[in-house]
C-alpha cells in the first residue's frame, strides 16, 4: 500500500549519518517517517539530490524593530558601539536612541516585513524579536513587531520581546510600558540591566523585568554586560534571580561581553550559576569587538547560541538573518574551525537556540514538527563555507514559497 505525505523529500543526506540517503515522509505539519527506503508518495516532492536535510535556523537575538535604520542617521554610534575596549557602549546606545524620535509602526513595519522575508528565504524559521519600549519608542516598535508576527505566522515564527533597551529605573515610565507591551500581546519580557547607573538600580531593573515575566507567565531575555568593562555583574544578578524565582529554562542572556575581562574563577562561578538556571547565553561576536568566553562556557556545559543581532542599524550595517553566514563569521572570530567544533556551530544556530527559546518539538526526528531546510551542500563544512540560501524551506509543515518572499526582500 502506498503511503500519502503532504511533502515527501527525497535522497536526503543527514548530519548523523551522511554515509546514507533518507527519505523524509511530512504529514499533518510534522515529521511522519524517516527511513532508507519508503512506500510512499507526497503530493509535493523534492529531491534533496544528496544534499543536506537538517532542522530550519532559529535567530534567538534580533533588534527587530530596528532593521534599516542606519540610513537615517550618522554613525557615531556605530563607531563608539564598536571602538577599542568597548568602553563607549553606553554612549552608543544613548547616540543610537535618537532614531526613536522618529518612530511610528507604519514605517518600521516596511522594515519589518523585509527582514522577515529575508529569514524566510534563508530558512530561518524562528525568531526572538526585541521591540523598545521607552518615552521616545513608546509602544511603536512593538506595534509593529505585533503585526508583522501575525502576517508571517506559519513561515517565520516571531516571539516579540517587549524591551527596556535604555532602561527602568532611569527611564521613568518604562516599566508602564512593560506591562503595557505584554498586555497587547508581546511573548517575551526583556531589559537591559547594565545600563543602569547603580548596582542597586541594576538589582532593580532585573526584578521589575521578572515580575513582568511573572504577571503574564512569559519568558525573560535580557542582555547583559555588554561593554568592556569587567565589574559588571548583572549576568550574575540575572541568573541568581531566575534561580530564586523558580524561573529556570525561561531565562535568556544576551551578549555578555565583559565575559571577556573576567578572572577565570569568577567566570567558573557563573556558568555554575547559568546551569543551576538552566539559563542560556546569546552571543553575537561579529557585531562587535568583544564577546563571551564561548569556548569555556561549553566546556562547563552552558547551553551557548548565537544571534544575528542586527540588520543595518546604528550597530551594525551589515546582516540579511542568514544563520549559516553567522555561523561562517563565528567561526573566524572564535577559532571553532575542526570538525567537531563546525558541528557545534550548526547546533548553535538550530536546535541550541530552539532550546535556549522553548521552540516545542524542534528538531529532525518522527513527531517533531517539520521545520526543515534542504541544503544545496551535502557536508556542514561546504554549508558554512557558502552559506547559500537552501534550496527549499519547510516551516510549520508547509513547503515555502521562497520565490514569493525574495521578490518582497528584493533580491533577485
Amino acid at each position: 500500500m502506498t503511503t500519502e505525505f503532504d511533502i515527501l523529500i527525497r535522497a536526503a543526506r543527514l548530519r548523523a549519518q551522511p554515509d546514507k540517503l533518507f527519505q523524509i515522509g511530512i504529514r499533518d505539519g510534522k515529521v511522519a517517517v524517516m527511513a532508507e527506503t519508503l512506500d510512499g508518495r507526497g503530493e509535493v516532492e523534492i529531491d534533496a539530490g544528496g544534499g543536506l536535510v537538517t532542522e530550519s535556523f532559529v535567530n534567538p537575538h534580533l533588534h527587530l524593530c530596528k532593521v534599516y535604520t542606519l540610513q537615517m542617521m550618522d554613525e557615531i554610534a556605530l563607531q563608539d558601539y564598536h571602538g577599542e575596549g568597548m568602553g563607549k557602549a553606553m554612549t552608543a546606545i544613548e547616540q543610537a536612541a535618537r532614531i526613536k524620535e522618529q518612530y511610528d509602526a507604519g514605517w518600521i513595519i516596511e522594515n519589518v516585513r523585509k527582514a522577515l522575508a529575508l529569514a524566510a528565504v534563508y530558512g530561518n524559521t524562528h525568531i526572538r524579536a526585541f521591540a523598545d519600549v521607552d518615552s521616545k519608542a513608546k509602544l511603536e516598535g512593538i506595534k509593529a513587531l505585533l503585526q508583522a508576527k501575525e502576517e508571517f505566522k506559519g513561515v517565520v515564527d516571531v516571539q516579540v520581546v517587549a524591551f527596556a533597551q535604555d532602561g527602568i529605573v532611569r527611564e521613568p515610565g518604562t516599566a508602564n510600558l512593560l506591562v503595557e507591551a505584554m498586555q497587547m500581546g508581546a511573548d517575551v519580557a526583556g531589559g537591559i540591566p547594565w545600563i543602569e547607573y547603580t548596582e542597586a538600580d541594576i538589582v532593580e531593573h532585573v526584578q521589575v523585568v521578572f515580575e513582568t515575566a511573572e504577571r503574564f507567565d512569559a519568558d525573560v531575555s535580557m542582555l547583559v554586560d555588554d561593554a568592556g568593562d569587567p565589574g559588571l555583574r548583572s549576568l550574575e544578578v540575572m541568573a541568581v534571580e531566575a534561580i530564586q524565582r523558580g524561573w529556570q529554562g525561561r531565562a535568556l542572556a544576551h551578549h555578555a561581553r565583559a565575559q571577556s575581562m573576567y578572572p577565570t574563577p569568577y567566570l567558573q562561578k557563573v556558568a555554575a550559576l547559568l546551569k543551576q538556571a538552566q539559563m542560556g547565553v546569546v552571543t553575537d561576536p561579529h557585531t562587535g569587538p568583544l564577546h563571551a568566553r564561548v569556548s569555556e562556557l561549553l566546556e562547563e556545559g552552558v547551553l551557548v547560541c548565537l544571534g544575528q543581532d542586527d540588520i543595518s542599524d546604528a550597530y551594525y550595517p551589515f546582516g540579511r538573518n542568514n544563520m549559516l553566514e553567522v555561523a561562517f563569521l563565528a567561526s573566524h572570530l572564535l577559532w571553532m574551525t575542526t570538525a567537531a567544533e563546525r558541528e557545534t556551530l550548526y547546533d548553535m544556530i538550530t536546535t541550541r537556540p530552539a532550546k535556549a527559546m522553548n521552540v516545542a518539538d524542534f528538531g529532525l526526528a518522527e513527531g517533531a514538527v517539520a521545520n526543515l531546510v534542504v541544503l544545496h551542500e551535502d557536508n556542514v563544512v561546504d554549508a558554512l563555507r557558502y552559506h547559500h540560501a537552501p534550496a527549499a524551506v519547510v516551516s510549520h509543515g508547509k513547503l515555502v514559497d521562497v520565490k514569493k518572499y525574495r521578490r518582497m526582500a528584493n533580491l533577485p
